[in-house]
């Protein structure tokens, strides 16, 4: 209990600092780097797997809800830049697996998983049913998501000048409780479902197909309220820095680094697609740079609420950049033994 307690206060006082200095994203971004510094500190923190997943049901009801008639009749002009997920997963994978193996000595299985940009849990399973080091693929995902989260922010500010202060939402007294009541519905119930017939990324996409059904059949008319997408913020990043707890210098010195070149080879990849795509005209560059960053899919999502993107345009490629992860891992990971190393 008390390491629970310990996390929550220090990521409050990353909240705290973060306001008082006007730093930008202070519920997502205070809370990172608070619990980061915690767990290089060597302090004891935890945060619970249920609650996290419980915060995302959040983001998935506030997507969900965008959805209307005419948005979905704009999703049918995604396909030229959805054509283009595969081929980016497929270059990430052909650059990292031999950065990792080469340059950092990683086995296959661990140099494999701990590339591939899908969901952090089912890399994991995947990478430790293939007999790759759970530790090392869990610190490189964690720094993929927190280098992407804190980089993003940084290039919406001073390249696109976005407004990253506007509140994601109304205030809860301004909406209805029937509207309330049918959100908490729509999380509880589109979460559990998903979870129930198997689907990646249940407390994301269950809550949002369910908000989405009951928006566009005009019944829910509401996006949550702003505290609540603070509070998933708060959990979120908290979730980010807790992941570093119990680090050592020596996995400092190789995972870290390994994870944090790995970064750089990701932005380069992710800038070179956004700007072939807007210089082909397909797509604006903020959402473009939103949907193809291969950062963590609730951050993203987070994001982009803030920043008003188009939410379909976003989600709609974060979702096929994991399904094609997932279920093309097996079949790809068996095309990168035939030359096995390591």
């Amino acid at each position: 209990m008390i390491p629970h307690i310990t996390t929550y206060v220090i990521a409050a006082v990353g909240v705290a600092l973060f306001m008082a200095l006007n730093l930008p994203l202070p519920w997502l971004l205070g809370p990172i780097f608070a619990c980061l510094a915690g767990a290089i500190a060597g302090v004891p923190m935890r945060s619970k797997k249920q609650v996290n997943e419980l915060m995302r049901t959040i983001l998935g009801v506030a997507v969900g809800a965008t959805f209307t008639p005419a948005l979905l009749l704009l999703m049918t002009g995604y396909w030229p830049t959805l054509l283009l997920i595969p081929v980016m997963t497929l270059a990430i994978g052909l650059i990292g697996v031999p950065y990792f193996q080469r340059i950092w000595g990683y086995d296959f299985p661990t140099s494999y998983y701990a590339t591939m940009p899908g969901g952090l849990q089912d890399m994991l399973v995947f990478g430790e049913e293939a007999g790759g080091n759970v530790r090392a693929m869990s610190l490189i995902h964690a720094t993929r998501v927190l280098v992407i989260v804190v980089a993003l922010p940084v290039l919406l500010k001073f390249i696109w000048n976005a407004d990253l202060s506007t509140p994601p939402g109304e205030p809860a007294a301004k909406i209805a409780p029937t509207q309330l009541l049918l959100m908490v519905f729509c999380a509880v119930f589109g979460w559990q479902i998903a979870k129930r017939v198997g689907m990646f990324g249940a407390s994301i996409l269950g809550p949002l197909l369910l908000a989405a059904l009951l928006a566009l059949t005009g019944i829910l008319t509401h996006r949550p309220p702003v505290e609540a997408i603070w509070l998933a913020q708060f959990y979120i990043g908290m979730s980010v820095g807790v992941k570093y707890v119990g680090i050592t210098v020596q996995e400092v010195r190789r995972d870290l680094m390994a994870g944090f070149g790995f970064c750089a080879i990701l932005i380069v990849l992710t800038v070179i697609f956004t700007e072939t795509i807007y210089a082909l005209d397909l797509a604006p560059p903020l959402e473009t740079l939103l949907a193809f960053a291969p950062g963590g899919q609730a951050e993203l999502t987070i994001l982009a609420l803030i920043v008003g993107a188009d939410m379909s345009f976003v989600i709609a490629h974060h979702v096929l950049r994991i399904f094609v992860v997932i279920l093309g891992a097996p079949l790809f990971a068996r095309m990168f033994t035939s030359k096995p190393r390591g």
